[in-house]
């Protein structure tokens, strides 16, 4: 089962098409493709602002299905760094802002994870989003930020007292060795200010 023309406009950012379809009793507004995709999953994905508002207005779409891989349109607006998108799920009450999906990953993870720091930010605004929450290899959304060296991300989540930041993942690792292990100096000053210090000056 492929996707449908509701889908393929979706995705597209076809706006005006879409509303033409949606126009139709016939047409399934939430109906997934092989992937459990959904036109909202498609449009949050790539960002398409005015097209998830019309389907969020719609009755019979669910803004918080999940397709195969347990991706909700908030953690695929949240991975790609939509930040409009993600601000309009956030609006609604049936949908949850931390959400595991694919191997435990929440939405505040895959941001933190990608750098965008707008995303972020708008998640640990909110008071039922764990800023510790660790996937499924015992990763946080600081140790994934701090893989990467997105300093940025790190800062935000060292300024929040519920954020461990020598929590270990079920290989055993800190957050600083992830970094360290990336090559990512800034990061490492971040985590370990006063060792980092003491080494730079030997």
């Amino acid at each position: 089962m492929g996707d449908t023309p509701l889908a393929l406009a979706a995705g597209n950012g076809h706006e005006e098409v879409v509303k033409l379809l949606l126009g139709h009793n016939h047409v399934n507004a939430d109906k997934q493709n092989q992937y459990g995709q959904t036109p909202l999953s498609r449009a949050s994905a790539r960002g398409r602002e005015g097209v998830v508002r019309a389907l969020l207005g719609r009755n019979d779409v669910n803004p918080d299905k999940p397709d195969m891989s347990g991706r909700t349109p908030l953690s695929l607006a949240a991975c790609h760094g939509h930040e409009g998108v993600v601000k309009m799920l956030l609006g609604r009450d049936d949908v949850n802002p931390d959400r595991p999906g694919q191997f435990g990953r929440t939405p505040l993870l895959l941001a933190a994870w990608g750098g965008h720091e707008g995303v972020v930010k708008v998640l640990l605004g909110r008071g039922d989003v764990n800023p510790d929450k660790p996937d499924e290899d015992g990763r946080t959304p600081l140790s994934q930020a701090a893989s990467c060296g997105h300093e940025g991300v790190v800062k935000l989540l060292l300024g929040r007292d519920d954020v461990d930041p020598d929590r270990l993942d079920e290989e055993g690792y800190p957050p600083l060795w992830w970094a360290a292990e990336g090559g990512h100096e800034g990061v490492m000053a971040l985590l370990q200010p006063q060792i980092f210090s003491i080494n730079r000056v030997a």
